[in-house]
């Protein structure tokens, strides 16, 4: 087990933790959170043993294999295959030894030496390491015509996840992950996550995705005033206990009951205006459950709302027919979207299909091929995209920014509108070009919300952003009446904040006719589809792609069965509303005393006889409802 004894650490001179102890057992699958600097990364350098304890004891079993991605990865000329295959330093040691050996034994007794050789790398699963390593590159996003390029041609963000492919690829006993899924596309996440939960090692894990975090932990190490409190379970029922431990704070108690019962009032009005679709229904289970997360970050450091717009147009914003591209390239085609005041749409789509390009669209950062794109005339855009970091002055304070973009207001208005997204005291002076990604992120946030849009497009504006500003964010969201269009691969935001889903693939935009769980089945038999199309059909091939049809199958099945459900569901919902909107009337009628005047009874029993039945039909149907509810949940 990883033991700590009394442990401090430091950073720079400045205590991070003080008087840790506690255990972490083998196989556990541990989520390390806790606000921007407060020493989650520095835990990480200490098992990797690149940073000493200040006093006190960390202790891991000495035999551990670790595995961790690297920050940086040089451009080597090697294929990205063979890149990650090195990841396995023992097979690669095997193989050299074996290639040495076969190489030298005409001339040397190593007949021996070969067999055993031989017997390790089958030991070690050496001969399905090439597959194996495939596998791991396909799940990230790798295309089999990427493994035998070398690994100077690809981008910053695909070595990254040739680093992650790497590490994944080490047999370890300890795997160190920080915030693995940053440059990851949604699909590449849900395919990590599902390797992740089958991996057999101590799994330490740093995360700003919700999500990813109540999937794959089974414990979290919260580090919080240098403090580390390890909780069992996932990052939600960790969420539970904090805010049950402050809500013992008399201080915070309050607060805590204001802010849940004001999210419930969300709640209840967004209840009643929402339709039936799929993904309105996620996003009330989620309200409901923010009502429980609220209460665990009421001390957070962010305090912050969208301003009202000054003025609406309907439509805000209108693309007809549009068609748009790079050079002759056309990337979509006759795209039709109209966005509305209070339009919360989420675009799905898998990495390169289009999502960033439509927003520069809807921005008005890329002219039309073809096509009609209509502003309203009182549209007033908020454009988030991580190119606006870029836009920032290094050398200037965040404090400089609100001056420039609004010189009249008073400089303690500003000062405190910085404040509600932790720009405090010299904070808010200090040059933002030495401020994190999460830092400018927050900033140009801050500054693109303070321009009060009515259409606001969020291009990834959680990339960076710790768990509680992340759930500022999505708080915030959720008063504007501002029209939303947001990409984002945090998928707790996406069910939160967006009432429609529309998927961007093949060159088109098109509804999404399901939830989130849904466009997950959805990019799996995307990828089977591909997988079948690029590989030539053999014997095994033909069986795995059986395998996988009937998994399809499965769950094209499923799918269907869920879709019934709905539909008997919402049927079963209108005939309860009319029989008992004929109940009331009826009990009305019965409770009129000339009724009993009336010298023909026959009426009254008539009256009497319909009622039982009404209440007989209800008392069924909604028997049945909660049946079906229950299997659809």
């Amino acid at each position: 087990m990883i033991l700590l004894r009394d442990l401090a650490f430091a950073r720079g001179g400045e205590f991070l933790v003080t008087g840790a102890s506690l255990q972490l057992h083998p196989g556990w699958k541990i989520g390390l959170t806790g606000a921007n600097g407060s020493g989650k990364s520095s835990f990480l350098a200490l098992l990797r043993d690149e940073l000493h304890a200040e006093r006190g004891d960390l202790e891991r079993p000495p035999g551990w294999v670790l595995a961790h991605v690297a920050q940086d990865t040089p451009a080597l000329p090697d294929p990205a295959l063979e890149f990650v295959l090195d990841g396995d330093t023992e097979l690669r040691q095997v193989e050299r030894d074996l290639a040495a050996a076969e190489a030298a034994h005409a001339g040397a007794h190593l007949g021996e030496l070969i067999g055993t050789l031989h017997a390790r790398l089958g030991e070690i699963d050496g001969y399905s390491a090439r597959a194996r390593a495939a596998a791991l590159m396909h799940g990230l996003g790798f295309s089999d015509a990427d493994f035998l390029r070398s690994v100077a041609e690809f981008s910053g963000g695909w070595r990254v996840r040739l680093n992650l492919a790497r590490a994944l690829m080490c047999r370890s006993d300890l795997l160190l992950l920080d915030e693995p899924t940053n440059h990851l596309d949604l699909d590449a996440i849900i395919w990590l996550e599902s390797w992740l939960k089958s991996y057999r090692g101590t799994l330490i894990l740093i995360s700003h995705d919700r999500d990813f975090l109540d999937s794959v932990c089974s414990h979290i190490l919260h580090i919080e005033q240098q403090k580390m409190q390890l909780f069992s379970g996932n990052y939600t029922a960790c969420e539970r206990a904090r805010a049950e431990r402050l809500a013992n704070e008399l201080a915070l108690a309050d607060k805590q009951r204001r802010q849940k019962a004001h999210l419930q009032k969300y709640v209840d009005r967004f209840r009643a205006q929402a339709t039936k679709a799929r993904q309105a229904q996620s996003r009330i289970k989620m309200l409901e459950r923010m009502g429980e997360i609220a209460a665990a970050h009421v001390d957070a450091p962010f305090n912050f709302e969208f301003p009202q717009p000054a003025a609406f147009s309907d439509p805000l914003l209108e693309l007809e027919d549009a068609k748009v591209g790079y050079g002759e390239t056309a990337l979509l085609d006759r795209v039709r979207l109209t966005l509305r005041p209070g339009s919360r749409i989420g675009l799905l789509g898998r990495n390169g299909a289009g999502k960033s390009t439509l927003m520069k669209l809807l921005a008005g950062d890329l002219a039309l091929m073809a096509g009609k794109r209509s502003e309203g005339r009182n549209l007033k855009l908020g454009y988030f995209a991580q190119h606006q970091l870029e836009q920032l002055r290094p050398e200037e304070s965040p404090l400089w920014h609100m001056i420039k973009l609004e010189p009249t207001t008073r400089e303690q208005e500003l000062r405190d509108y910085l404040g509600g997204f932790d720009f405090r005291g010299p904070m808010a002076e200090s040059p933002c070009g030495r401020f994190s990604g999460g830092e400018k992120s927050r900033l140009a946030l801050a500054l693109m919300i303070r321009t009060a849009p009515n259409l606001l497009l969020l291009d990834e504006p959680t990339n960076h952003l710790d768990l509680e500003m992340r759930e500022a964010l999505t708080l915030a969201l959720q008063e504007t009446d501002a029209g939303v269009v947001i990409v984002s691969h945090d998928r707790h935001l996406l069910r939160a904040t967006c009432d429609e889903l529309w998927l961007v693939a093949d060159g088109k935009i098109t509804p999404f006719d399901g939830d989130l769980d849904d466009y997950t089945i959805w990019l799996g038999q995307q990828k089977a589809a591909q997988r079948t199309a690029e590989n030539p059909v053999d014997e095994t091939k033909a069986l795995r792609r059986e395998d996988r049809a009937a998994e399809d199958a499965r769950k094209k099945s499923a799918l269907a069965e869920r879709r019934q459900l709905a539909r008997e569901i919402e049927k079963l919902e209108k005939q309860l509303a009319g029989w008992q909107g004929e109940l009331v009337l009826l009990e009305q009628r019965l409770a009129d005393p000339v009724l009993y005047s009336s010298p023909d009874p026959s009426l009254m029993q008539a009256l009497t006889k319909r009622q039982a039945e009404l209440s007989a039909q209800i008392e069924t149907a909604e028997h049945r409802w909660l049946e079906l509810q229950t299997s659809l949940d």
